[in-house]
């Protein structure tokens, strides 16, 4: 309906002869927005406001000219001008009703397959190879996921690119060190703790000169292609993954190994990259180092923000790994939309890069590339969360904690689920809890991590929108009627109804502009408009004709599919039964 009121608009701007006096980007911004007040329509659009002044018009008259000059509509009702001059436009209530059959009928909920479908590279998650993801890998992880789950949900083709810190000069070390402890277990070798393996490997290289030289001697074979230790590096990465892959399972998250796009897989192109940009001028020898000058840049002496690409030594540097995946990622993969869940301190860094590959021509103007920064993660003290005892905390830990809590909760609210079905939901509200408590945040701030509001079963949490999911479903297990058709007469069912209606638009904003917390935050409000229809509105109570009840299991169906399809969205699991 938005797109078909901004679609009037333009059609009497258009009769108005004054399409062609407005620019452009003013008509391409044209805003229709869902009105908060019922009583102010269902629609709004500040469009008078926005053109009163580059047309020299009262914004209010202008207003008045719109409305008239609008095409015939015969599902608006009426048009009001509000205030300074904001277009109300109030909706028929049978067409309402009509979108919410189709919704039913639909099992993308009226969310729409897109037009234009993108090729999308989203990279998220990025753990590094012989260390366990941590709490800090959460965000890149779970944000990422909603995302590309809402992109290939609207049909857009996502690739998934799992950026994995597989490479560097700490492999001669790891590589020594799993050697040696492969000579020394006769059972097989069990890195159930990559932690502890790493610190070992690091406390022998800085002790044991003999083994410090094998490890340096390790780097220089790994990077010449040498077999025996190729091969080593490869287990290290296998390991590692294969515990990684099991926290995305737990984590309902659709990584898989396939995914892997690790810094090696861009080894072979960082020669050419740099000779690249040498022969393009972007790139000049300065004290032995290959460095991109950016002008767009200015460091504090004000001076042009050096970028290396290649040390004095010949080795590479993230910046040139980064160049060469925009290159990849565009030349070989032919994406026009690259997204990047990095913490938002590593902006200028990526910045840097990816205006290299575009000076380059790796990357047309076209192509979109975007940093979907996050904040951080921190603790109740507003320092970053930690162990108490200042470590860091593992994400497999993390969960285990979050299963813990989540039994006792049960057990204090007197829960008689039991076996393999109490075990099922207690993972699917712990994972659920620790999820949305990210993705119900703005990505772009930090938040404080608190267990006891991210279990709670009120407030905008998974848990509550779980419950309020089973409570629906459990409406159908009395009920003797089946769903029918949909008639909307009373305020809590326009209410609810139109709240419904906007279920696309929610999805949509998620794909358009990274951020899973507008898809939780009107769940959280879809779920408040049901429950003051349910109190308003009795579906199975007597004295409730058969047609009027049909009509409110209809709503209640598309509730429980809404928040299901949602929920499924941000990667989190729904329970008939609670």
């Amino acid at each position: 309906m938005k797109e078909q009121i901004s679609s009037l608009i333009k059609e009497s701007l258009k009769a108005l002869s004054l399409k062609s006096e407005i620019p452009p980007a003013l008509l391409q911004n044209l805003r229709v927005d869902r009105s908060k007040d019922k009583e102010h329509g269902d629609f709004a659009s500040n469009i008078a406001l926005v053109l009163a002044k580059p047309l020299h018009q009262n914004p209010r008259a202008l207003a008045e000219q719109i409305i008239s000059h609008l095409p015939p509509c015969a599902d608006i009702v009426k048009t009001e001008i509000a205030g300074p001059g904001f277009i109300n436009f109030f909706i028929r209530r049978e067409n309402l009703a009509a979108t919410l059959m189709a919704m039913l009928a639909d099992d993308q909920l009226g969310v729409r397959q897109t037009a234009q479908p993108e090729t999308v590279v989203a990279d998220y998650s990025a753990p590094n190879v012989a260390k366990e993801m941590a709490v800090h890998h959460i965000r890149s992880t779970v944000i990422g996921d909603a995302v590309v789950r809402a992109l290939e949900f609207c049909g857009h083709k996502v690739i998934r690119a799992n950026h994995i810190g597989d490479w560097g000069t700490q492999f001669g070390m790891l590589i020594a060190y799993l050697e040696r402890r492969e000579n020394e277990s006769s059972a097989g070798l069990d890195l159930s703790d990559f932690e502890a393996f790493y610190r070992e490997a690091k406390a022998c290289y800085d002790s044991d000169l003999d083994f410090a030289q094998k490890a340096r001697r390790y780097v220089v074979l790994l990077q010449s292609g040498d077999e025996y230790c190729h091969n080593m590096w490869q287990k290290l990465v296998r390991m590692t993954m294969d515990q990684n892959q099991r926290i995305y399972e737990r984590l309902n998250v659709t990584l898989s190994n396939k995914d892997i796009y690790g810094e090696s897989f861009y080894n072979e192109m960082l020669p050419q990259i740099v000779q690249d940009l040498e022969q393009k001028g972007l790139a000049v020898r300065d004290e032995g180092a290959m460095v991109v000058f950016l002008d767009e840049f200015k460091g504090k002496d004000g001076k042009a923000l050096p970028v290396i690409v290649q040390k004095q030594d010949g080795g590479y540097l993230y910046t040139t790994t980064d160049i060469a995946c925009v290159k990849y990622r565009v030349g070989t993969l032919h994406a026009n939309r690259l997204m990047y869940f990095v913490d938002s301190r590593q902006h200028q860094h990526l910045e840097a890069a990816w205006l290299i590959a575009r000076k380059a021509g790796y990357a047309p103007d076209s192509v979109k590339i975007e940093h979907e920064a996050f904040g951080m993660m921190l603790g109740k003290d507003g320092k970053p969360f930690k162990t108490r005892s200042g470590g860091t905390v593992k994400l497999k830990d993390l969960l285990d904690e979050a299963e813990s809590r989540v039994e006792q909760l049960l057990q204090q609210r007197g829960s008689t689920l039991e076996g393999e079905e109490r075990a099922q939901v207690v993972r699917n509200i712990a994972i659920g809890a620790v999820k949305y408590a990210d993705l119900s945040k703005n990505r772009l701030t930090d938040y404080v991590f608190d267990w006891d509001l991210m279990l709670s079963f009120e407030g905008n949490t998974a848990p509550y929108l779980q419950y309020a999911y089973s409570r629906i479903r459990s409406i159908f297990r009395k009920a003797t009627l089946s769903a029918g058709p949909i008639v909307l007469s009373s305020d809590a069912e326009n209410e609810l109804a139109s709240k419904l209606s906007a279920f696309p638009e929610a999805v949509a904003q998620v794909v358009d502009k990274a951020m899973p917390h507008l898809l939780c935050t009107y769940l959280y409000e879809l779920s408040g408009t049901f429950m003051r229809f349910y109190e308003a509105c009795p579906v199975l109570k007597a004295g409730v004709g058969p047609e009027l009840a049909q009509s409110r299991l209809s709503l209640c169906e598309l509730t429980a599919r809404v928040l299901r399809q949602g929920l499924s969205l941000l990667g989190i699991n729904v329970m008939e039964q609670m």
